[in-house]
């Protein structure tokens, strides 16, 4: 018995949950993604978060980019002002010197978190079948297009 060999490159990475592989998403509201990217489970959210925000460009009005506690450092905000977004994202508690902060809006990052909870309703990108990243980046843009039309 023969079997094909998967050739490719594959965003599997160790953490605490075991072999993982992470998505950071940009995200309109909680039905539209702009982007996203796959990264290995063991590394840290804010490189990523800052090629996204490059991959989408500078933008020609200034807007809100909501962020999670995990790219609140200080290079991760300068890019996001380079690009023209206003980031709101609390401090955390235990920065020394911490900003202000628009915490009503920081309250719809919800909305991420909600698209990803309907992502989680595909269970072929929720158990993560896929090995290959052009794979699984496939079914995770076929999820994200129903959930656009829908």
């Amino acid at each position: 018995m023969w079997s094909f060999k998967k050739n490719g490159s594959q965003s599997i990475g160790r953490s605490r949950g075991g072999l993982t592989t992470k998505i950071h998403m940009m995200a309109a509201n909680d039905r539209k993604a702009v982007d996203f990217i796959l990264s290995e489970g063991q590394f840290h959210d804010a490189p990523y978060g800052r090629i996204l925000m490059e991959n989408v460009g500078k933008v020609k009005s200034i807007i809100a980019l909501v962020m999670d506690k995990a790219y609140q450092d200080a290079l991760t905000c300068y890019v996001a002002q380079c690009l023209n977004f206003k980031p709101v994202v609390p401090p955390k508690s235990n920065h020394k010197n911490p900003w202000e902060y628009d915490k009503s809006l920081y309250k719809r990052r919800n909305e991420i978190e909600r698209l990803f909870r309907r992502l989680d309703g595909f269970r072929r990108v929720f158990v993560s079948f896929e090995k290959l990243d052009i794979m699984y980046v496939g079914f995770i843009k076929l999820a994200l297009i129903y959930l656009t039309i829908k």
